[in-house]
């Protein structure tokens, strides 16, 4: 089943189009990265999915339904303006957020001591929000997004703001929403936790879909490269489209940066260095990160904003 799906999504505000024929679908059970820089249309996209605004154009499916309050009981939502009751206690926010989402107060109240005491706030749980440090705010926050164990969960630049420390728990509960069969779909503009957490991922500038697929597919989008310590260039070998000079190793040897030729393998090129004898002390392919991808498809100066 398709947890979420988009189909020729339009949103403007005014003259301004801050989504452009969005299109793309996520499976049950899948973690979804929603990549791009500030601006690109992210949080708009989501505010769609959630019916916190209305596209103007194409039609959207959360949970096999149109978006509207009947979804609301499997949703779990964290919003990247974070905003809590200040004077409300810690089990108080969660139990109240988990009652919005059709819980009992008990259920309510049993998940939420459960996830105090497993984000290291059970002697807190009475205190008022105003007296906790920001991170453990930020904690509190994240239980009110998953203490209705949604089928889906959505968070919005969830990693915003949070110490590494707070970032490692919530990509553990990211994991762990997995693994219990939930979708997860987050927007991001840092690529190391898309790296790290997805199945697949859409990369978005200016409203408009620039890539959606695997991360593997991603980093197709750019040739390897290889370095190599040889005593010759690679320059003539089949398949590498450059080489270029890199540190002396001594003895002749040194340090070669060498780029493929598209759809090229790296096991292609060393098969070849074999067969024509060329010796070799190292040869170490290095994938593209998503960074480099990124940077590829939408450009350095929207990768900035």
């Amino acid at each position: 089943m398709t947890a979420l799906k988009l189909d020729r999504v339009t949103k403007r505000f005014d003259a301004v189009t801050a989504v452009d024929q969005l299109d793309f679908e996520v499976p049950e059970g899948e973690v979804f990265g929603f990549l791009g820089g500030n601006g690109a249309g992210k949080t708009t996209s989501l505010r769609m999915v959630l019916d916190i605004i209305r596209p103007t154009e194409g039609r959207i499916e959360v949970l096999g339904r149109p978006p509207g309050r009947d979804n609301a009981a499997a949703i779990g939502f964290l919003p990247e303006e974070r905003g809590l009751y200040r004077r409300m206690s810690a089990l108080d926010t969660i139990v109240y957020f988990g009652r919005l989402k059709g819980m009992t107060p008990g259920d309510a109240r049993r998940e939420g001591l459960a996830l105090l005491d497993r984000f290291g706030l059970a002697a807190n749980a009475r205190s008022t929000v105003d007296k906790l440090s920001k991170g453990m705010a930020q904690k509190v926050q994240l239980a009110t997004a998953v203490v209705n164990r949604p089928r889906l969960l959505i968070l919005d630049e969830p990693f915003s703001g949070l110490d590494p420390v707070n970032q490692g728990l919530l990509e553990d509960e990211i994991k762990r929403a997995s693994a219990s069969g939930a979708t997860v779909v987050f927007s991001t503009h840092v690529m190391q936790h898309a790296e790290r957490l997805c199945d697949r991922l859409l990369l978005l500038a200016k409203g408009r879909k620039k890539f959606e697929g695997t991360l593997d597919e991603a980093r197709g989008q750019l040739p390897s490269r290889l370095s190599v310590v040889a005593r010759q260039s690679l320059d003539g070998v089949a398949g590498v489209e450059a080489a270029e000079a890199g540190t002396e190793h001594g003895d002749g040897w040194r340090e070669w940066i060498v780029r493929l030729r598209p759809g090229v393998a790296a096991g292609d090129v060393l098969e070849r260095c074999s067969t024509d004898g060329i010796a070799l002390r190292r040869f170490d392919e290095q994938r593209p990160s998503l960074h480099d991808v990124f940077l590829h498809l939408v450009g350095p100066a929207e990768a900035r904003a």
